[in-house]
C-alpha cells in the first residue's frame, strides 16, 4: 500500500505555519512529513525560506511523524561535514524517524556563496564524494579525506543516533537516476515517471521511491487555479530551467511563459476529491511507496480537514 504523507513547503509559509502544518498533519492521520530546503523561494510571491534545520528541530518537539528533507544540497552552501552534523542531530531529536534526502541542488539556492555553478556532470560528481564522506562521519571515529572536490581534516560527529539514517536521493534523467541507484538507501522525485522510477528500483534491487505532489485545495476550482498559478507558476518550466536559473526574479521572468490553462491542466484544484485522487493513481501506478502532498496557498488547515475526510481513507482503501 502506498503511504501518504504531507510536504511542508518552507517556500510560501512562516515557521510558526510549518510547525503548526506539522502538527495538524499527524492529527489528520497523514503518514509522515517531507520538507524543503531552500535559501531562496522560487519566487517573490512565495515570500519565504527559514532555515530547515532549526524546523526540524522544532517539530520534533510537536509531532512524532518521520521527517524527510526534500531535498538537501550538500554540496555548495553548505560543507558535506556541517550536513552531516546537522542530519545526525536531527535523527536523534526525531528517535530515528529522520531520512536525509539530497540532491545535486539549484543555482537558486546554492550560487549565493559566489562560486561557479558546476556542470551537471561535475554536481553529481560532487554529491556521491558528500554521501560518501556523511556516511563516514556518521559511521567512523575521526575522519580524515582529501578527495576531488572536498577536504576532511580528522573530524568527528560526537551527537549522533544509534542507527546511520537513511540517504534518499533526488532525480531527474537517466544519468541522475543511475547515481541515485548507486549511492542512495531510496529515490526521490516530483514527477509520476514510471521510467525513471522503474530505472531506480530495477538498478538498485527494489530500493522505495517517494515523491512529491503539490495541489491546490480553494473552495472552487477557479480560485484554486488562480492561487497555484499566481504562487507556483514555476513548478511548469520544462527540462533543466529549475536547475540553471539564479534568482527568484529569473523564476518569475521565466513563469511569464506558462500559462493559466497550463497551471488548471496540470494541477489538482478545488474541492472535488476525485481530481486529488486521480492525481493520486498516477504516482501509485508509477511505483511510488510513499507519497507527499503539499497544498499551494492559505487554505492548508482546510485541506488537511479535506484530505482527513475525504482522500485519505480512499488513498488506503486502493
Amino acid at each position: 500500500m502506498m503511504r501518504c504523507g504531507y510536504f511542508l513547503s518552507t517556500e510560501e509559509h512562516t515557521p510558526d505555519q510549518l510547525i503548526d502544518q506539522a502538527r495538524l498533519a499527524e492529527q489528520a492521520g497523514f503518514d509522515a512529513l517531507w520538507i524543503s530546503d531552500h535559501f531562496h523561494p522560487w519566487n517573490d510571491a512565495q515570500g519565504q525560506s527559514p532555515f530547515v534545520w532549526s524546523l526540524i528541530g522544532a517539530i520534533s518537539q510537536v509531532c512524532r511523524l518521520p521527517v524527510t528533507t526534500a531535498v538537501t544540497c550538500p554540496t555548495v552552501r553548505i560543507h558535506p561535514v556541517i550536513m552531516a552534523q546537522a542530519a545526525a542531530t536531527s535523527a536523534v531529536l526525531l528517535h530515528g524517524r529522520f531520512r536525509f534526502g539530497v540532491g545535486s541542488g539549484e543555482a537558486l539556492n546554492e550560487h549565493v556563496l559566489g562560486g561557479p555553478w558546476p556542470t551537471v556532470d561535475v554536481r553529481l560528481e560532487m554529491l556521491a564524494e558528500a554521501v560518501h564522506v556523511i556516511r563516514r562521519l556518521w559511521t567512523e571515529e575521526f575522519v580524515s579525506h582529501r578527495g576531488r572536490h572536498y577536504t576532511v581534516d580528522t573530524a568527528r560527529i560526537y551527537t549522533r543516533p544509534d542507527q546511520p539514517p537513511p540517504i534518499y536521493v533526488s532525480a531527474f534523467g537517466p544519468e541522475a537516476t543511475d547515481v541515485a541507484a548507486e549511492i542512495g538507501d531510496g529515490f526521490a522525485t516530483t514527477s509520476p515517471d514510471r521510467e525513471l522510477i522503474g530505472r531506480f528500483k530495477e538498478r538498485s534491487g527494489g530500493k522505495p521511491a517517494q515523491a512529491g505532489l503539490k495541489v491546490c485545495y480553494a473552495p472552487s476550482q477557479d480560485e484554486g487555479v488562480d492561487i497555484a498559478h499566481r504562487l507556483w507558476a514555476n513548478a511548469g518550466l520544462p527540462g533543466e530551467l529549475a536547475q540553471v536559473l539564479p534568482s527568484p526574479r529569473h523564476f518569475e521572468q521565466a513563469s511569464t511563459l506558462v500559462t493559466k490553462e497550463s497551471t488548471r491542466a496540470s494541477v489538482p484544484c478545488g474541492p472535488d476529491p476525485a481530481a486529488h485522487l486521480a492525481a493520486i493513481k498516477e504516482y501509485r501506478e508509477a511505483g511510488v511507496d510513499e507519497l507527499y502532498v503539499s497544498n499551494m496557498g492559505p487554505h492548508y488547515e482546510a485541506m488537511i480537514d479535506f484530505y482527513r475526510d475525504e482522500v485519505l481513507p480512499e488513498v488506503r482503501a486502493a
